[in-house]
């Protein structure tokens, strides 16, 4: 059930210009008047260049991708329903980058026949290689199945380097799945291949690195000795097999799939100046990023999610690595990120303020000229937008995908017009916003606010009072006479249930994720535009998009 109070009504009304220091279950927001916030008409110079299609997209666990998609004879239609959605409003169904670590541990096992993945194989290749052996993964047949459950889905696959570059059967492994993959990925289904996932954390040498599947020397000349021996008989095997893959305009790589910043044994300057790409199969530049990690101490959901400043810094150190492949010429995407790494944190990572953190990032991102952003999921990952299958944790959609659906709203079809969007600077590192210009005006404006309130403290029986901003925007020479208003809402930063945008639920237990209008929540506002002038008035933990008409 959804019951919340929409911020129109509610007795703070402040204008924009700060919040308070109290705990985020106080009385929330505060500030003095200030004024209004001037939004250009046209696209302004600061804008984004045009965004690509499919910007919205998921990448996912290589050993969890059959949780989500199914198989051919049971597909996974609550899934496919949750991407239809995003499809419907930015033009193209999010593109799935299949990988993660657990595809540098896969190796193929021709006799499963009926299971997809086996979870409890374990390789232990040389000790002289890996004294401390190597947990893995077997995939059979039934696996490739996954890639023809979702219609009109673009994938990425990832071929494991981690085993292939050290390992017989890492080798053979590879040499197998080429074909059978090519063949499950034909007919438009492929976007592009991956080979090898975060390989800067290879390294025993690295105390970070979760793999550790390499030791002694591993530096920029072993990565691209094996990065170029892997790619090549890759090529070979597709120019047998799939031949119509392996032309120049079909065939190519995301890469390198590095873990930002970069402090480990491989640089990002140094692969590439080694003849990563000289085979120019390169299509596409990926970071992966979080946020944070669920170990680093001090960890919150205020201070570290809800907080715009540190979303900034964080692509600010992703760029920062970019910059070092200017001359390229190829697009950035982050083909791997979310909020907290390690699976995420429950209490942070499946609330509501991670919804808002998600459209946050998202959009943030797009200012920035990323090209896409893959958000991650795996089966019972606490930052999941879904959990896809019943385990011990039930079947649902979880808050971060109304953060995807409302990012999603704002960019609106990306395959119709040229879509740019513009950062507007706010005050304080709880809120931001950002302008929509379509065809070159402008069309949409969000704004979110992230001061954490969470509705009932401990040990109390009512909520505390909520607190709201007010935001006065002045747009000179718009023709509209009003705005219409759509809201992210829930009951507090900390819900995990009970959230709709714009009067809607995707819960799955109403239609399996189909977008339902609920009866109990306020939609259809709009707010009258005088002289250019309006006033917006927003709770504290939501979000609004604001539709020019």
């Amino acid at each position: 059930m959804v019951a919340i109070a929409l911020a129109i009504g509610l007795g703070v009304g402040l204008t924009r210009g700060g919040h308070n220091t109290a705990s985020p279950s106080s009385s929330g927001s505060n500030g003095s008047s200030g004024p209004p916030i001037a939004i250009s008409s046209v696209v302004p110079p600061a804008a984004s260049q045009p965004v690509p299609e499919a910007f919205i997209s998921f990448a996912i666990d290589f050993g969890h991708f059959p949780d989500f998609a199914g198989n051919l004879s049971t597909p996974n239609i609550f899934s496919n329903n949750l991407l239809n959605n995003i499809g419907n409003l930015i033009g193209t169904k999010p593109y799935i980058r299949v990988g993660g670590t657990s595809a540098d541990e896969a190796l193929y096992n021709v006799s499963l026949q009926t299971t997809a993945v086996n979870r409890t194989a374990r390789y232990r290749p040389s000790t002289s290689l890996l004294p401390n052996g190597v947990s893995s993964i077997e995939i059979g047949d039934v696996f490739f199945e996954s890639y023809g459950t979702w219609p009109d889905t673009k994938f990425t696959h990832a071929f494991n380097l981690g085993l292939a570059g050290i390992s017989a059967a890492g080798w053979s492994s590879l040499l197998a799945t080429v074909p059978i993959a090519c063949k499950a990925l034909g007919n438009g289904k492929l976007l592009w291949w991956e080979y090898g996932n975060e390989p800067d954390l290879y390294s025993n040498s690295n105390p970070g690195g979760p793999e550790r599947l390499r030791s002694g020397s591993w530096g920029d000349f072993e990565y691209v000795s094996q990065w170029q021996n892997g790619t090549r008989q890759i090529k070979n095997i597709l120019a047998q097999a799939c031949p119509e893959m392996a032309t120049a305009a079909a065939y190519g790589y995301i890469a390198p799939s590095f873990w930002v910043p970069d402090n480990n044994e491989l640089t990002i300057a140094g692969a590439f100046s080694s003849g990563l790409n000289a085979d120019n199969d390169i299509k596409l530049i990926s970071f992966h990023n979080y946020i944070a990690s669920t170990s680093d101490p001090g960890v919150s959901l205020q201070g570290t999610l809800l907080n715009h400043t540190n979303t900034m810094q964080s692509i600010a150190r992703q760029l920062d690595q970019y910059s070092f492949l200017a001359n390229t010429s190829l697009p950035l995407v982050i083909s791997e990120t979310n909020s907290l790494s390690d699976i995420g944190t429950p209490g942070i990572t499946d609330t509501f303020g991670a919804a808002l953190w998600t459209m946050d990032y998202n959009l943030w991102c797009a200012t920035q000229n990323i090209s896409r952003v893959h958000m991650q999921q795996g089966t019972d990952f606490y930052y999941n937008a879904w959990q896809p299958i019943q385990t011990n944790i039930s079947v649902a959609t979880k808050p971060p995908y109304y953060g995807s659906i409302a990012a999603a709203a704002m960019l609106g079809n990306l395959t119709a017009s040229d879509v740019r969007i513009a950062n507007i600077p706010l005050t304080s590192c709880t809120e931001a916003a950002y302008a929509a210009y379509v065809d070159g005006h402008l069309a949409r404006i969000a704004v979110i606010n992230m001061q954490g309130y969470t509705a009932t403290d401990p040990g109390q029986q009512t909520s505390p009072p909520r607190g709201q901003l007010s935001y006065v925007f002045s747009v000179p020479q718009i023709a509209s006479t009003s705005v219409g208003v759509r809201r992210l809402i829930a009951n507090g930063s900390d819900s995990v249930t009970g959230i709709s945008f714009d009067g809607y639920s995707y819960a799955y237990e109403l239609q399996k994720g189909v977008p339902v209008l609920l009866g109990n929540v306020t939609r259809g506002e709009t707010i009258s535009v005088s002289n250019g002038m309006f006033t917006v008035q927003l709770m504290d933990s939501s979000a609004v998009i604001l539709d020019f008409t």
